[in-house]
């Protein structure tokens, strides 16, 4: 049985695992790898479900070593895989030296396989040498962003952070891997799970209100119900927080999320149950009390009913997947 929340769940983005290859080449990056791969497996364990599956290639099949020394081992070659949702091309350092002839026909031949291919860190410049990118849009690294430009004049070249441009994706370095990675994960599975995503690697939150507030104000309202999850704040005064009243907060929250910010603020405080459900040794009623509620069995009702499961039920089960009993 699976416990992905109800309230983070959309049922119209559902369908099998997206499947995805990794493209690798002898010096990418692990910040860029790690970026690109960690926010699907979040995916998966966040929503209960395998929503991503991938693979790691290169173009000979043979094991890839990073800029760092960290080897992967490839599953194969680019022009064996019969094809996924998704090709990833990472080549980070030493792209010049791959943007070769063999290269360039293997990814042309790619292109009739994979759905959408993405250009990651500097993965754009061995897609237009490849001729892929001919009168779209991409960006590339910025150290590349001139470069491109001159070398590939008919590549709408952007300093955009992240470019989607209908099959063709890019972005512009490790950091702006893992935006183009929140923005598929909402693309597929809503607003929600990309926010839940990126609040377990703590993205923008470390930010000060007035910064929160210059981006997403249901997003900001978001972080903040993060923070005050022990001890709940009412929604009139998250609105305050944000310069608004109640209607328009509450209207914002619907028009990013499709809840108000009362089922979000309840979703949230449940995802945060799991966690401690799953993750820790705490008694039912100190998580109770962690997540707001006054009294355990209020927050098992709720969590039952999020869940399908009460909290000691949840917890069994994942001891025994962990440890299952001797035959």
């Amino acid at each position: 049985m699976q416990f992905g929340s109800k309230i983070m769940q959309n049922e119209k983005y559902s369908r099998g695992p997206r499947k995805v290859a990794v493209l690798l080449f002898k010096s990418f990056s692990n910040h860029c790898l790690a970026n690109a791969i960690e926010p699907l497996r979040a995916a998966n364990n966040l929503s209960g479900r395998n929503l991503y599956a991938w693979q790691y290639i290169s173009l000979d099949g043979r094991p890839v070593a990073s800029s760092s020394g960290l080897t992967v081992q490839s599953e194969g070659a680019l022009s064996d895989h019969a094809g996924a949702d998704y090709l990833f091309v990472m080549p980070s350092y030493d792209f010049h030296s791959h943007a070769t002839v063999q290269c360039a026909r293997a990814l042309r031949a790619a292109r009739s396989r994979f759905g959408t291919l993405v250009g990651m860190d500097t993965g754009s410049w061995l897609l237009a040498s490849a001729g892929l990118l001919s009168g779209r849009k991409a960006t590339i690294h910025w150290d590349e962003l001139t470069n491109l430009s001159e070398k590939f004049p008919d590549v709408n070249v952007s300093d955009d952070r992240v470019v989607h441009d209908g099959n063709i994706l890019s972005c512009g370095g490790t950091t702006t891997t893992f935006e183009l990675i929140l923005d598929l994960i909402e693309r597929h599975h809503g607003a929600m799970l990309r926010l839940e995503v990126a609040a377990l690697f703590m993205y923008g939150e470390s930010r000060p209100l007035p910064a929160l507030r210059s981006g997403s104000v249901a997003e900001a309202g978001m972080s903040l119900m993060r923070r005050s999850i022990e001890t709940p704040l009412p929604v009139a005064e998250l609105a305050a927080k944000l310069g608004l009243n109640r209607r328009s907060f509450g209207q914002r929250c619907m028009d990013r999320f499709g809840v108000g910010p009362r089922r979000l603020y309840l979703a949230t405080r449940l995802r945060e149950a799991k966690r401690l459900v799953e993750g820790t040794t705490m008694s039912v009623a100190e998580i109770a009390t962690r997540c707001g509620y006054r009294d355990a069995s209020a927050m098992t009702r709720a969590f039952r009913k999020e869940f399908d499961a009460t909290p000691r039920d949840l917890r069994k089960r994942r001891t025994e997947r962990i440890d299952p009993p001797l035959v």
